[in-house]
C-alpha cells in the first residue's frame, strides 16, 4: 500500500478528517508563489477560524520550492514533494502527537526504534525547555542519549523574529545507515535524517517582544513523502526508490544511457518534469511567462530540456510528452486534476519546448558574434549566456573549446553566486512563511474578490468564473472566464456594482454545511474537487455565495472605495483584473 494511504488510514483511526490536498498555486496567501507546506493552506484555521470538518484533520499536501533548485541532482532535493500532515486545531496536543507519530513509525511502518532518535527545544531566556516532550518520548522508550536539546535555529517554528502564533517543536531522526546507530545521538552527523516534525503552537509572539500562552494551542506535523519511501526501500538515494523507477528508466531509455552513468542529469530531468506536470496540471492553468508561478514553470521546462540535451535526447521527438504522461498516470489517482487538465500540461510542454529552440538558435548566434572581436570567454559573458539563453556553463566551455578559445569560470562563478543571493532574498520574502501575513488588507481584498465575481456575472453574463486570484498588501488580481476583451463601459458599470454593494453594507454570512447542500443551494467553488464533504459558504446577501477557506470582513462597508485599475488577457479564455481598495 502507498505510503499516503497507510498515513491517511491511521489518523482516520484516530479521530482525523481527510481533507483533499489544497491546489499548488494558492488562492488566497499574498506571500507565497507556491504552497511551499502542508500547513500554509490551514492558515485561517490555525489562526482560530473553526474549520468546518472539525478539529483533527489529516492529508498529504502537494508543495514546491524552488529555494534549493540549484541543489537538485544530488540524492535528497526536490522542488515538487508531497507532505503527509495531520493537525490538531485546538483538541489534542503534545502527548497524543507524539505518541500517534511513535506508534505509526514503529507500529505501522515497522521502524525498530534503535533506529530512532529525536530532538526538542532547549529554551532560552524567553520560552522554557521543552522538558514535556523530551518526556513522553522517554516514555516511549527513546533513550535519553538519544534525545538532543536544540536552540531556535533547529527547533523553534518558524522563528523567534516572526510575529503571531509560533512554539518549539520536537523532530524525529532516522538513522540512515548499514552500520548500527550510535548509543548517543550527534545531531552533526548527517547519517541522523529527519523524517517528521511536530510543531507546537503554544505561544503568541506580541509587538512588545513578549510571548504569552495562546488561547488555541495547535499542532501541525509534517512528513515528507520522498524521502520516507526511500528509508522504507532501504535506500540512500531517493531516486533509486518505486516513486521514481518508472520515470527514471523512461529516461534511460529515451537516452539510451544508464542512470548510475549520469545520475546528476536524470536526477534533475525526473525532477522537473514532475514538477511542470503538478503546476501546468493545477486548475489555474498556469503558461510560461517572464513572472510569478508562470515564470517558475518557464525556468523548469527550459532546465529540462537543456539537461535532455546533455543526454542526446532527440529534441524533435516526443521525449517530453512521453515522460509527463508517465507522471499523470501515477499521480492522477491522487490528484484528479491532472487528468482533466492533461491537454493543457502537454500543450505547456510543446509551446515552450518550440520556444525554447528559438531561443537556444538565438544565444548560439550571439555566441558566434562574440567570439569573432574576442579571444576569451569573460565570466559576465558565460553568465549572460546561462541566464538569457539558458545556457549551462558546460555548455559553453564545449563552444569555446571548439573554438579553441579559454573562458573565465571563476568570473562565471562570481557572477552566478551574485546571482544566487539576489534570488535567495527574493525566494525569502515571497516564501517566507509563518502565520502573521494574513493582515487587515488582505482580508478586505479577498472579500472583495467575492464581489468583484458576482459584478462580473451580472455585467458580463453568467458564464464568469473565476479561475484564480492574488492578492498583496497593495493590490488585488483576479483572473475570470471571458472570451473577450472587457470594453470600458462594462468595467465602469463592474465597478460602480461593487462600489454600491459596499456603500449597501451588507453583512457577509459564514454558514458550514455538507457539499451537496452548497451545490444545491447555488453556491459557487472555484474548484469544487478541493473541498472535503463538510464546507463553508459565505454568503453576501443575495449578491454572492461562495464556497471559501480564506478570511473575510463582517460587512460589505468595511471595504472602502473599490477601483479597476487594469483589464488584460491572462491565458486563451481568462482576462484579468487588477484593482484596489482606498
Amino acid at each position: 500500500m502507498n505510503i499516503k494511504d497507510l498515513y491517511i488510514d491511521f489518523f482516520v483511526s484516530k479521530g482525523h478528517v481527510q481533507i483533499p490536498s489544497a491546489p499548488i498555486i494558492p488562492e488566497n496567501d499574498p506571500t507565497v508563489l507556491f504552497n511551499t507546506a502542508g500547513m500554509q493552506p490551514l492558515k485561517p484555521y490555525l489562526q482560530g477560524e473553526p474549520h468546518p470538518l472539525g478539529r483533527r484533520l489529516t492529508d498529504f499536501q502537494k508543495c514546491l520550492r524552488m529555494d534549493d533548485l540549484e541543489e537538485v541532482g544530488d540524492t535528497t532535493h526536490h522542488t515538487f514533494f508531497e507532505m503527509l500532515g495531520n493537525w490538531s486545531l485546538g483538541d489534542y496536543f503534545k502527548e497524543e502527537s507524539i505518541k500517534w507519530s511513535f506508534e505509526f513509525l514503529t507500529s505501522v511502518l515497522k521502524i525498530p526504534v534503535e533506529k530512532l532518535a529525536v530532538t526538542v527545544f532547549e529554551g532560552n531566556d524567553m520560552v522554557e525547555r521543552d522538558e514535556e516532550s523530551a518526556n513522553i518520548w522517554m516514555s516511549l522508550g527513546i533513550p535519553k542519549d538519544r534525545i538532543s536539546y536544540l536552540g531556535v535555529e533547529d527547533n523553534w517554528w518558524p522563528n523567534m523574529e516572526l510575529l503571531g502564533p509560533c512554539g518549539p517543536d520536537t523532530e524525529i531522526f532516522y538513522w540512515r545507515d548499514n552500520s548500527e546507530a550510535p548509543k548517543i545521538h550527534d545531531p552533526n552527523d548527517e547519517r541522523w535524517v529527519e523524517i517528521w516534525n511536530n510543531v507546537f503552537m503554544q505561544y503568541i509572539h506580541l509587538e512588545d517582544g513578549t510571548f504569552e500562552p495562546l488561547k488555541q494551542k495547535n499542532v501541525d506535523t509534517g512528513m515528507g513523502v520522498e524521502r520516507t519511501t526511500a528509508i522504507l526501500e532501504g535506500f540512500c538515494d531517493n531516486y533509486e526508490s518505486s516513486i521514481w523507477k518508472p520515470i527514471i528508466r523512461k529516461i534511460e531509455e529515451l537516452s539510451g544511457k544508464i542512470y548510475y552513468e549520469y545520475p546528476k542529469e536524470m536526477r534533475i530531468i525526473a525532477d522537473h518534469i514532475r514538477s511542470i506536470v503538478i503546476v501546468a496540471g493545477d486548475d489555474s492553468k498556469i503558461y510560461p511567462s517572464n513572472k510569478d508561478q508562470g515564470y517558475i514553470l518557464r525556468r523548469l521546462i527550459r532546465r529540462t530540456i537543456r539537461y535532455a540535451k546533455q543526454l542526446d535526447i532527440d529534441m524533435n521527438s516526443d521525449f517530453d510528452r512521453e515522460l509527463a504522461l508517465i507522471i499523470i498516470e501515477e499521480y492522477q489517482k491522487y490528484y484528479p486534476e491532472l487528468e482533466r487538465n492533461q491537454d493543457h500540461i502537454l500543450e505547456v510542454l510543446a509551446l515552450e519546448k518550440k520556444k525554447f529552440a528559438r531561443t537556444l538558435e538565438k544565444g548560439l548566434k550571439e555566441f558566434e558574434r562574440f567570439i569573432k572581436d574576442h579571444d576569451m570567454v569573460d565570466g559576465f559573458t558565460a553568465f549572460h549566456l546561462y541566464d538569457t539563453y539558458g545556457f549551462p556553463i558546460e555548455f559553453t566551455e564545449e563552444l569555446a573549446h571548439e573554438q579553441g578559445i579559454k573562458i573565465d569560470i571563476d568570473g562565471f562563478k562570481k557572477h552566478f553566486e551574485e546571482h544566487q543571493e539576489k534570488s535567495r532574498v527574493g525566494a525569502e520574502q515571497k516564501f517566507k512563511g509563518g502565520l502573521s501575513s494574513s493582515n487587515d488588507i488582505n482580508t478586505k481584498y479577498h472579500t472583495a474578490t467575492h464581489l468583484l465575481n458576482a459584478a462580473l456575472k451580472v455585467v458580463l453574463g453568467d458564464h464568469v468564473h473565476q479561475m484564480g486570484s492574488n492578492i498583496t498588501d497593495e493590490r488585488m488580481r483576479f483572473d475570470f472566464s471571458h472570451p473577450t476583451k472587457v470594453s470600458k463601459e462594462e468595467l465602469d458599470r463592474t465597478e460602480a456594482l461593487v462600489n454600491e454593494w459596499i456603500r449597501e453594507d451588507f453583512p457577509v454570512v459564514r454558514k458550514e454545511m455538507t457539499k451537496q447542500e452548497a451545490v444545491e443551494t447555488g453556491a459557487e467553488a472555484m474548484f469544487i474537487d478541493k473541498y472535503g464533504d463538510q464546507v463553508t459558504v459565505y454568503q453576501i446577501d443575495e449578491i454572492s455565495k461562495e464556497l471559501c477557506g480564506g478570511p473575510h470582513v463582517t460587512h460589505t462597508g468595511e471595504l472602502g472605495h473599490f477601483e479597476i485599475r487594469k483589464e488584460e488577457a491572462s491565458s486563451a479564455g481568462v482576462r484579468r483584473i487588477k484593482a484596489i481598495l482606498n
